[in-house]
């Protein structure tokens, strides 16, 4: 049987899954860029604990995977670990922004982050292939730690078990990465020196890890669309700044923003090509911030953007990101 010929004048068929495809070639170029570089991810915020959003951040990092990209995931707890904490009649005490750590509180982060949130993260992301592994700090002296005394008032405050990462070992990590699988790591560490387990900030950690890791961005999940340009007067988001003009917005941050924004200041003075904060309660947000024109959060970039790091460094469309 012959194919007709297409009668003069007759308009073609509208497909409805058009769009779709206009989707995938927009998504081209960023697929180009990223193909084979590592992404560093701090899971956080709403999306730690809303099985929706749970379940769409498994299926874009999964995604990420296939696509090319060589997804790593750090993660904290603290929602999590307040409960539990409280379960156990222990207080839950911040200072200086950080958790204060007794020994006793210790144990319980340990239990909650290695074995409850990490294991439901990982068993998300198993649901749609053998890829993730998980791991803490600890294991294979993947982060080391010493004790951390925040200054609250010009004077050291002893805060527990609170560790200030002193070298990451990327070994483990980058063995997972050429196996193909999604390293999940938990935001503790052990000291090199009397043994202890500390607790580290997960964006800390995650900042570190990506730069260690020579990553090409480090992405942090948040409960806010970006960093507000000025708050609380203007829901504004900035787009995007260089590491500079963020150097000088740090004093006036918030103490939950402000590790977040010290740990993208790290991440892209050492190597890190773009560190965004996104907002987490927006389903599919990595997604979005990788693969379109307009992105959906704060992104950073090193101050010489014509160097080295230009090449990461995507150009926001919109007013706000």
């Amino acid at each position: 049987m012959t194919t007709p010929a297409p009668r003069p004048g007759v308009t073609p068929r509208k497909h409805t899954a058009l769009p779709k495809a206009q989707v995938l070639v927009e998504a081209l170029p960023w697929l180009t860029r990223h193909h084979g570089k590592t992404v560093v991810i701090k899971f956080g915020g709403n999306a730690m604990v809303d099985d929706a959003l749970k379940a769409a951040f498994a299926q874009d990092v999964v995604f990420l995977r296939h696509a090319g990209l060589r997804p790593v995931v750090v993660h904290g707890g603290g929602p999590q670990i307040s409960a539990q904490l409280d379960r156990h009649g222990l207080v839950s005490e911040f200072k200086a922004g950080l958790r204060v750590t007794t020994p006793e509180a210790m144990d319980v982060v340990r239990m909650v982050l290695a074995g409850q949130v990490q294991r439901e993260l990982v068993g998300l992301l198993n649901q749609h292939g053998p890829l993730a592994v998980g791991l803490t700090g600890e294991d294979a002296h993947t982060i080391t730690a010493v004790k951390h005394y925040p200054r609250i008032d010009g004077e050291p405050v002893d805060i527990g078990r609170v560790g200030e990462i002193t070298a990451i070992d990327t070994g483990a990590i980058e063995a997972l990465l050429e196996d193909g699988r999604i390293p999940v790591v938990s935001s503790i560490a052990r000291a090199e020196d009397d043994g202890h387990i500390y607790n580290v900030n997960a964006d800390t950690a995650a900042a570190a890890l990506a730069a260690a890791l020579g990553a090409e961005t480090l992405m942090v999940l948040t409960d806010v669309e970006g960093l507000y340009e000025d708050w609380p007067n203007s829901d504004d988001v900035i787009s995007r700044l260089t590491a500079t003009e963020l150097e000088k917005l740090l004093p006036e941050l918030s103490s939950g923003m402000a590790p977040k924004m010290e740990g993208c200041l790290h991440a892209v003075r050492n190597g890190v090509h773009t560190a965004r904060v996104i907002d987490g309660r927006v389903q599919h947000s990595i997604l979005l911030e990788i693969f379109t024109d307009e992105g959906i959060g704060t992104m950073v970039v090193p101050d010489d953007t014509t160097g080295p790091g230009a090449a990461g460094t995507a150009v926001r469309t919109g007013g706000v990101a």
